[in-house]
């Protein structure tokens, strides 16, 4: 039976196990509607920020006072801004990178470039957290070209950031889920994986996401669809 977006999984529900259900909506149904998912799965990693930096919550207005005052150069702001935005960018690069100790290092350099780049930052309709992604973007393609490497499958444990699970035959099942989800994930096209890492995996709003891609709304929720179908594609029948 077809699942509603009424009937998708808690906005709790992140990493592999959100896309292992988006997956199975598509294999249960064969089309999923072009907003799939235009809900977040948690909170967002950082606050929303528009083309005015006026704050919209408490928590808002403090970042945007920490943005400010580390473009003054206040280390102590950036310091701040660091620790609330780097869990966000290293599980960005993480997915993508499938090593912690080169995500440890692309996030550093990512917030060592932002610390020398911030005081040419403007809001522009830009949030703060999709220019940091940005630049984490532009250093993972640096990498790969640099080192002319492909994304391959490591032994890291991704699955530490899924949910628990009430039994070892569901702990087995879902942890062979997740090496076959995370394989094809590495065989799509780097659009493509760039939206579901943010989605579902980083868990972004589709309006975080698209800022982060520099993409429209439309454009991001189009590249999702295409992105799980494709990614339903190329696992075994009956896997979901």
């Amino acid at each position: 039976m077809y699942v509603t977006p009424d009937q998708r999984a808690p906005l709790s529900l992140t990493g592999y196990a959100a896309l292992r259900l988006a997956v199975a909506e598509v294999l249960a149904a064969q089309t999923l509607l072009t907003s799939i998912g235009s809900s977040s799965p948690e909170s967002p990693p950082w606050p929303r920020q528009g083309g005015n930096p006026a704050a919209a919550d408490p928590e808002s207005a403090r970042i945007n006072a920490l943005v400010g005052l580390a473009r003054q150069g206040d280390a102590e702001a950036f310091g701040a801004l660091y620790d609330h935005y780097s869990p966000a960018v290293y599980r960005f690069v993480y997915y993508r990178v499938s090593s912690r100790t080169l995500a440890e290092d692309l996030t550093s350099e990512t917030f060592f470039r932002a610390l020398r780049s911030i005081g040419k930052f403007r809001w522009q309709g830009r949030n703060f957290g999709a220019w940091l992604t940005t630049i984490a973007r532009n250093l993972i393609a640096d990498h790969y070209k640099s080192s002319r490497a492909r994304l391959e499958i490591t032994t890291d444990d991704f699955t530490e950031h899924e949910q628990a699970t009430s039994t070892p035959e569901d702990e087995v099942l879902q942890e062979v889920t997740t090496q076959l989800l995370r394989e094809a994930l590495t065989r799509l096209p780097a659009d493509q994986q760039e939206c579901l890492v943010l989605r579902f995996l980083n868990g972004n709003s589709i309006q975080q996401a698209a800022e982060a891609l520099g993409r429209s709304e439309g454009a991001v929720k189009q590249l999702q669809l295409r992105a799980v179908r494709n990614l339903a594609k190329q696992l075994p029948d009956g896997l979901l």
